[in-house]
């Protein structure tokens, strides 16, 4: 039985110099293939376009395009390029579309002949009169199929002809039709031609790894990032300060900013990620297409693209105009005033496959499929590593997914920074990453954060002055901060550390990779989702910049608004609590508080350092206390908590405050004659205290000995002359022997002050080292500036506690007023 629309489509092919045969798709697929070759349809991506613009924006009324347009379809089904539903569903369309216009055979032939002849008969003579004659003459006699045949059977077929993929999980690929349209779902090397080359040339892409990396790139920053960053800036700074900036970028990046300006200076919407998000789509297609992902892999990258894009715009025309900025910045000219000319054909034709709204395009239940896919893919904790690095070197975004083998350049680059910047080398292994995880830090924050917000921080006047009023103010403004754990403020230098040691290769790469699931595995119990974090981190880095380096507030921000973001792409499901490095209890804490200003504070467990490291603490050691081995160290420190120079002031100086005419003639014989160093010593001593001099005879001295016995504890401990048990002993004696001499921090700091005061030799610093050390002492009462030391944040050993409990649970333990 003839089938009417085969029979009509194979009569109006005739007029393309086709011999007639009652079915038009049985053509030979090599003389199918070779005819549209001749057409200049070389893949499948340009027989879409072909088709949609046959009907153009506004319908089709160009008649030679309509009978292009149904010889493309049946060269397509016939080349197997289309199935033959979806030829036979263009050419149902197209003969709708010419009924539509031209109601009798006559008219449309006429019409055909106009446009030729408008064309010049650039093709020459085909036979066109002789088929349109030959047509018209069997039409006359009712023979073959007629206009009216024609016309009958589309009354009775009239549908909605699936002229593009319907499936649930097919629409995805509608969005890909800013490139060009799809007509088929099963990806092959015939939807693009010279695909290969293009991603070698534009994309630097030549396998399936490095295009996971793209695809996880567009997807989590793209181009977007520096645009909206950049935007930011320029939307608040003066015209003036706006054209200093474009001046100032290198000449090949001085169109694009002058494009990026005119947006910002015109009040144009600041919107472009589709111009990331939609060429996800594009290459989840190549990578279809070219066979290095598979057709599920694909789907997923496409819907990821959808969920993003449908996340962020309400319709196709707001897609599109965000993309066109996109490419505007990227091809750093501007492409607004082509916006109609580009995107009519999608955005007005008829048979657009984005006639379907855009909202509403795809099911829940395929985008969840896919947000799934997109954390697997990300599952590795070092994604998390990666992410907090990123913030501060954007192009570590592009190690997402498959790991690269790394340039030697950039394995030297690491080993550089890890060597002169931290004093980290390959011979202390991963372990020595520890240093850097400060738990008592975040602690120390948290509780001047919430002491802060209830108006609890101690007084800003201390007995050794007061500290700046921008450390005041600074200190003050973490009250801010009291809902949010400190911890981000640590581990986001931690992960850039462990970042630059991954990077170096020096170290065991089983171990770093353990590091990185510790650090996965804390941050998720202080902060269950990255909105979390990022607020956290957001609030910590503006009250806590780092100095002389710029803010990365904006760039944290970025990633708190951005819906595609690493952060919202990460493994938020922590395993079993392993930090990267100890946490010590808060008693162990306060202990090693007590070295106060003798050294930096102390905000993690020490831990036993390289040789390297130890040469220079030995001859620390020994320079200062003459002392060679774990043994005499030992004995010192026990000293120091058993006696110390507190019970040489007692036994040598203390009975002279009862006998001042004794000590002015002990004053004027050492005077009188020539002072050997210690003799020279012990004048200067007797001479402080005549003048009790920092009330050195009015004070307990036993915070000078508690602060050395810490500080070579400590040293004991980084040396391997102490293990683990002995050095928390010396913490534990040391905290016990503070509780029994001193009620607090500040009566603890004239103690250690005068302490340090008195026993200093003679020196020409000693009033620039008494006037550092007061200025310390001022930081660490006050905590103004914040990280000076750990006071303000402390309970002194045995005090009553008078501290507000944080808001959450990082803190150290041993602390009994954490929430749980």
């Amino acid at each position: 039985m003839v089938d009417p629309l085969n029979a009509w489509w194979a009569q109006q092919l005739v007029l393309c110099d086709w011999a007639f045969a009652p079915d038009p798709l049985t053509l030979e697929a090599e003389v199918a293939t070779a005819r549209l070759e001749s057409l200049g349809v070389v893949d499948r991506g340009e027989l879409g376009w072909r088709l949609l613009e046959a009907l153009g924006a506004g319908g089709g009324t160009d008649p030679a395009r309509l009978l292009a347009a149904l010889e493309l379809a049946a060269l397509g089904g016939a080349a197997g390029w289309l199935d033959t539903a979806r030829a036979r569903g263009w050419a149902q369309r197209i003969a709708e579309e010419i009924g539509a216009h031209h109601d009798t055979l006559d008219r449309w032939l006429s019409a055909l002949c106009r446009a030729r002849s408008a064309d010049g008969w650039v093709r020459g003579d085909d036979g066109f009169s002789e088929a349109c004659e030959a047509l018209a003459a069997l039409e006359h006699q009712g023979e073959g199929v007629t206009w009216d045949m024609l016309r009958e059977w589309l009354a009775g077929h009239r549908r909605q002809t699936a002229l593009w993929p319907e499936g649930a999980i097919e629409r995805v690929w509608r969005l890909r039709a800013a490139f060009s349209p799809i007509l088929e779902v099963a990806p092959a090397p015939l939807d693009w031609q010279g695909l290969e080359e293009w991603l070698a040339e534009a994309w630097q892409v030549q396998g399936r790894d490095e295009l996971i990396r793209v695809l996880l790139w567009l997807g989590a920053q793209g181009d977007r990032q520096a645009w909206d960053l950049d935007a930011s800036r320029l939307l608040a700074a003066a015209p003036e300060e706006r054209r200093a900036w474009w001046e100032a970028l290198p000449p090949r990046d001085q169109p694009g900013g002058r494009v990026l300006c005119d947006f910002v200076e015109g009040g144009e919407p600041l919107e472009w990620a589709a111009w990331d998000w939609l060429r996800l789509i594009d290459l989840a297609w190549a990578g279809a297409c070219m066979g290095w992902l598979s057709e599920t892999e694909a789907q997923h990258f496409a819907l990821h693209g959808a969920d993003l894009v449908l996340h962020r715009y309400s319709d196709w025309v707001a897609l599109a105009r965000a993309y066109q900025r996109g490419r505007s910045l990227f091809e750093a000219r501007d492409l607004r005033p082509a916006f109609d000319v580009d995107w009519s054909l999608l955005l007005l034709s008829p048979v657009s496959p984005w006639r379907t709204p855009l909202q509403g395009l795809l099911d829940d239940e395929l985008l969840e499929a896919s947000r799934q896919a997109m954390r697997d893919w990300r599952r590795d904790p070092r994604h998390w590593v990666l992410a907090l690095a990123a913030v501060r070197e954007p192009e570590l975004a592009l190690r997402q997914g498959l790991a690269p083998a790394l340039p030697e350049a950039r394995r030297q680059d690491a080993r550089t920074y890890l060597a002169e910047t931290l004093d980290l080398h390959a011979d202390e292994g991963a372990e020595a990453l520890a240093r850097y995880w400060l738990p008592a830090q975040a602690h120390h924050l948290n509780q001047l954060a919430a002491d802060a917000a209830h108006g609890a921080l101690p007084p800003a006047q201390t007995p050794f002055g007061h500290p700046a009023r921008a450390d005041v103010a600074g200190r003050d403004a973490l009250g801010q901060a009291s809902r949010h754990a400190a911890t981000i403020h640590m581990a986001e230098k931690y992960a850039f550390h462990l970042q630059m040691a991954m990077d170096s290769e020096l170290f065991d790469a089983q171990r770093l990779a353990e590091l990185a699931t510790a650090l996965h595995d804390s941050l998720c119990r202080f902060y269950a989702s990255p909105r979390r974090l990022l607020s956290a981190w957001a609030q910590w880095e503006t009250l806590l910049p780092e100095p002389d380096q710029p803010s990365l507030v904006a760039e944290i921000r970025w990633h708190l608004d951005d819906p595609g973001s690493l952060f919202h792409w990460l493994d938020w499901r922590g395993g079993e609590w392993q930090e990267p490095g100890p946490r010590p209890s808060l008693s162990h804490f306060t202990a090693m508080a007590l070295v106060g200003p003798l050294n930096s504070a102390a905000w993690s467990l020490p831990q036993p350092e390289s040789e390297r490291e130890c040469g220079s603490i030995r001859e620390w050691v020994d320079g200062h206390y003459g002392l060679h081995g774990a043994g005499e160290l030992a004995d010192f420190v026990d000293y120091l908590l058993e006696a110390g120079d507190r019970q040489e002031y007692q036994i040598n100086y203390a009975p002279y405050t009862l006998n001042p005419a004794r000590l002015t003639s002990e004053i004027a014989t050492l005077e009188s004659d020539d002072c050997g160093e210690e003799e020279r010593n012990h004048l200067l001593r007797l001479q402080r205290v005549r003048d009790d001099e920092d009330d050195c005879n009015d004070l307990d001295l036993t915070a000078w000995d508690l602060a050395q016995a810490v500080d070579l504890a400590i040293a004991g401990r980084q040396l391997g002359w102490f293990d683990e048990g002995a050095f928390l002993k010396c913490l534990e004696r040391a905290h016990a022997l503070a509780a029994r001499h001193y009620g607090g921090w500040e009566e603890y700091a004239r103690g250690l002050y005068a302490g340090f005061s008195f026993f200093m030799g003679e020196t020409p610093e000693r009033e620039a080292f008494l006037s550092g050390f007061r200025q310390a002492l001022v930081s660490w009462l006050s905590a103004a500036p914040p990280l000076a030391g750990p006071w303000a944040s402390l309970d002194f050993p045995g005090a009553r506690p008078r501290h507000w409990a944080p808001m959450h649970v990082d803190t150290l333990p041993g602390d009994g007023r954490q929430l749980h």
